[in-house]
């Protein structure tokens, strides 16, 4: 088996690499996952069977321990509490790597890298990056699990000389692993799990909960370069290469995510940004009246439309809205009504919320649109029906300099002849600023649970 491994890892990588193809898009999602479950098991039988396993009872019961803890996981989660789900998840994995490069810094014998203080010094190198990656992935999705789950405050904590504490740190944490390579130190090295415990922390908490998209994207990344590390550690090149794999795409997706919030990519990466945009005040209303409608009210007007476009948010998420939508948007259809979709790519929590929610409705795939496939047509729209949006439609971000999401592309949708804005209430977004698009001629407020006004919106169009 030891000689057949190398090409059963190859067939695995493959698998991956097919599988993050395959969830590049909604139509080929399905069949990428069922490329990535592959991979994945053709992985694990190769390493159970390989002759340095000489024991299986430990790895039966972790197997077993982690694999029912997962199924239980999820069959239970809600859809809206997926991303902190992920962010959880991407802990568990920076906390695998310091457990492994623990392991293999107190007994190198078993792991092949040399003996107890005259460890190679490449192996030295890798373990120590390995495990600041590692220790900087688990308290950073600490945090941002804590931000998402709503047990710590989403305001960014800020002071300062926040900042140059954050470079100090970093300074610190590279003469603590050359130290540790120089000295072969016990002391280094836990003081270099310690200090990226600390960076972690400290590199999460000035980030608005406006910007956890981002976060997910990146600690996402940070994960698979842990796991790398893991692989350089077990001499493993199946753990390498998906690492790297998970590595790079995270890192692409974040500077997607990026261009998408405005934010500059190498101040995500270091923790750098945040808190001064989260920091600013929101915008003055003044005593100026917003519009407020009702079901009957917005059945009459979308009734009326010969095109409209949905735009979905992470309050249609929390409700369970999807179905009802759906059902609203083919009883339109069926009149002959021009309905589409609008994803903004930051909407919602995470990378891909609102596709998969309306993918789970069987939306069908053609009428989702990205925001830069859409934003062009809101002028001849004549309803928009934004359902549990509010910083992505915020017009604040092209024309309000000193607003905290200046800069930031939005959704044109003020531009449509009739807003119809469901929301529970006229208060400020995830990002904390008021959205003077609820103020605006063109739009109606529908106040209340999203999916009790859609179903009650169907109901009078009926």
């Amino acid at each position: 088996m030891e000689t057949l491994a190398p090409l059963a890892y190859l067939i695995a990588s493959i698998c991956f690499i097919m599988a993050l193809r395959g969830l590049s898009g909604p139509e080929t999602a399905r069949q990428g996952l069922v490329y990535g479950m592959s991979g994945m098991a053709i992985a694990i039988v190769t390493t159970l069977l390989l002759p340095i396993v000489s024991s299986y009872g430990l790895i039966i019961v972790g197997i077993a321990i982690g694999g029912s803890i997962g199924a239980v996981i999820a069959k239970k989660i809600e859809m809206t509490a997926l991303p902190q789900l992920v962010a959880a998840f991407h802990s568990l994995v920076g906390l695998a790597a310091v457990f492994v490069a623990a392991a293999a810094f107190h007994d190198p014998v078993s792991f092949g890298i040399g003996t107890a203080g005259d460890i190679k010094i490449a192996s030295l190198i890798e373990m120590s990056i390995g495990t600041a990656i590692g220790a900087v992935t688990f308290t950073g999705s600490v945090i941002a699990w804590g931000k998402l789950q709503g047990v710590i405050p989403g305001k960014p904590i800020i002071f300062n000389g926040q900042h140059a504490l954050n470079a100090l740190l970093g300074i610190l944490l590279l003469v603590l692993i050359i130290m540790m390579c120089v000295t072969q130190s016990a002391f280094y090295f836990w003081a270099i799990v310690l200090l990226a415990l600390v960076i972690g922390i400290m590199i999460i908490v000035p980030i608005g909960g406006a910007d956890m998209p981002v976060i997910v994207s990146m600690l996402n990344s940070y994960s698979g370069w842990a796991a790398a590390g893991i692989g350089f550690t077990l001499h493993n090149n199946l753990l390498i290469i998906t690492g790297a794999l998970v590595g790079a795409s995270g890192a692409i997706l974040s500077y997607i995510m990026c261009k998408g919030m405005n934010r500059s990519f190498f101040s995500v990466i270091l923790g750098g940004f945040g808190g001064e945009q989260a920091s600013g005040g929101a915008q003055d209303m003044g005593d100026r009246n917003a519009n407020i409608g009702s079901a009957e009210d917005a059945a009459y007007i979308i009734k009326n439309a010969s095109s409209v476009v949905i735009v979905p948010g992470y309050g249609m998420a929390v409700a369970q809205a999807q179905h009802a939508l759906r059902e609203m948007a083919d009883l339109l259809k069926a009149e002959g009504v021009n309905v589409r979709y609008a994803i903004h790519p930051v909407a919602g929590r995470m990378p891909g919320h609102m596709n998969v929610l309306l993918a789970e409705a069987n939306v069908p795939y053609d009428e989702v649109l990205e925001l830069e496939d859409i934003n062009r047509d809101f002028s001849q729209t004549d309803v928009v029906y934004v359902i549990g949006a509010n910083d992505i439609t915020n017009p604040a971000a092209k024309n309000d300099s000193t607003s905290p999401i200046y800069g930031m592309p939005v959704l044109d949708v003020e531009k449509a002849k009739t807003v119809l804005f469901v929301k529970r209430s006229l208060g400020s977004g995830y990002a904390g600023i008021d959205n003077p698009l609820f103020y605006a001629d063109n739009t109606m407020m529908l106040l209340g649970d999203a999916k009790k006004m859609t179903e009650d919106i169907l109901k009078s169009l009926e």
